[in-house]
């Protein structure tokens, strides 16, 4: 009966894991290019949604972080009964689906994040290709930013060095 209970608890907090969800969509906004409308963006959006969903294979990154959960746990739980049936017959085989199921579950867990992240990473790769090539303006790292003083001017390939001279050489007297 104890064990029963345990089992089920574990279900029920492996269960309310599996609530977790990603975003449906890009994970940092797109904004209309230079002299776009907004009804042109908002079309746009939408083909690079559909666009960034086809590249990582149709299913949403929910939908593959669910699968990858689901999968994993089900492992788990069928290598932990068959494990405590081998240890110790009927008795064991439900201990041993409890905790294959909860370690399974942690796993899933973990690998579903995994999955999560990289289907996410795809799409919105996937999608800020779309938007740029569309002509809209797209998230950039702030050092590939240009500053609103370089914006209206170009550096000349004369203006920037190649290499950087050395070191000044060390003080008189100086010893390491």
């Amino acid at each position: 009966m104890h064990v029963t209970r345990t089992l089920t608890v574990l279900l029920l907090m492996l269960g309310l894991t599996a609530c977790a969800t990603n975003p449906t969509g890009p994970s940092s906004m797109a904004l209309p290019g230079t002299g776009k409308d907004f009804n042109a963006f908002r079309a746009d959006d939408l083909s690079c949604r559909d666009f960034a969903l086809t590249q990582i294979g149709g299913k949403t990154v929910n939908q593959q972080y669910n699968a990858s959960l689901a999968s994993t746990t089900a492992v788990g739980t069928v290598v932990g009964a068959a494990i405590g049936a081998a240890a110790g017959g009927g008795q064991g085989a439900t201990i041993g689906a409890g905790v294959g199921a909860l370690s399974g579950g942690a796993i899933g867990a973990n690998a579903a994040n995994v999955s999560g992240m990289n289907a996410q990473d795809k799409y919105d790769n996937a999608y800020y290709q779309c938007m740029y090539a569309a002509g809209h303006k797209i998230p950039v790292p702030a050092s590939m930013a240009r500053t609103y003083s370089q914006g209206s001017q170009r550096a000349s390939s004369a203006s920037v060095p190649s290499y950087y001279p050395p070191p000044p050489p060390p003080p008189p007297g100086y010893q390491h």
